[in-house]
């Protein structure tokens, strides 16, 4: 893999190539809550994507407290499922609007970016394999719960593995994501964009 492809890749790279970076450069992180276009999709997107950070922290946590037995099988299976449905429900309902409505829009308002909307569209085929990996060692996992405990144990380590495999890439994602987007939306305004 060149060095090239692997900036790219979402599991190896620590943000976006620096030709991408232009607009957020100009508008970094620290001066959007007080823009004028904050309010409106921006707003919008940063929430949801906090809503995604929370919830992967969550299972993580959750996973945890089940491991250090801090939860029984029962009480974290009860606990578990809905929470991981929600998540993973969507996670991937969001990808697919944005990959076809919002990136399309957003690379058509600024060709300059599209290379940029490419990778975040490739991401999302990473990740949606990554939540089909996470659902299959989840339902396994729960499975188990009705095993001894040795399968319990592999279970969980092997469902902990898949969702902090998949926090991560989310993370690098989400944050790669809104330095492309937010900084967009600030510059053009949703109505510019055709978005509002």
């Amino acid at each position: 893999m060149s060095d090239h492809a692997n900036i790219q890749h979402l599991e190896v790279r620590s943000g976006l190539p620096d030709d991408l970076r232009w607009l957020v450069e100009n508008y970094p992180r620290e001066s959007w809550q007080g823009h004028d276009n904050i309010h409106g999709m921006a707003s919008m997107w940063l929430q949801r994507h906090d809503m995604f950070r929370e919830l992967g922290g969550m299972l993580t946590s959750g996973i945890a407290d089940y491991r250090e037995g801090r939860l029984d099988a029962r009480g974290f299976a009860q606990w578990f499922a809905p929470r991981l449905n929600f998540f993973l429900g969507n996670l991937d309902g969001h990808h697919n609007v944005e990959d076809h409505h919002y990136f399309p829009v957003f690379a058509n308002a600024e060709k300059r970016l599209k290379r940029g909307f490419e990778i975040l569209d490739a991401d999302h085929h990473l990740i949606h394999e990554a939540l089909e990996r996470n659902a299959e060692t989840a339902n396994s996992f729960i499975r188990s719960l009705q095993e001894n405990e040795d399968q319990q144990r592999f279970a969980a380590d092997a469902y902990a593995d898949e969702n902090a495999r998949l926090v991560a890439m989310l993370t690098r994602h989400l944050a790669d994501e809104e330095d492309l987007i937010i900084p967009l939306i600030l510059d053009r305004g949703d109505r510019a964009l055709g978005i509002d």
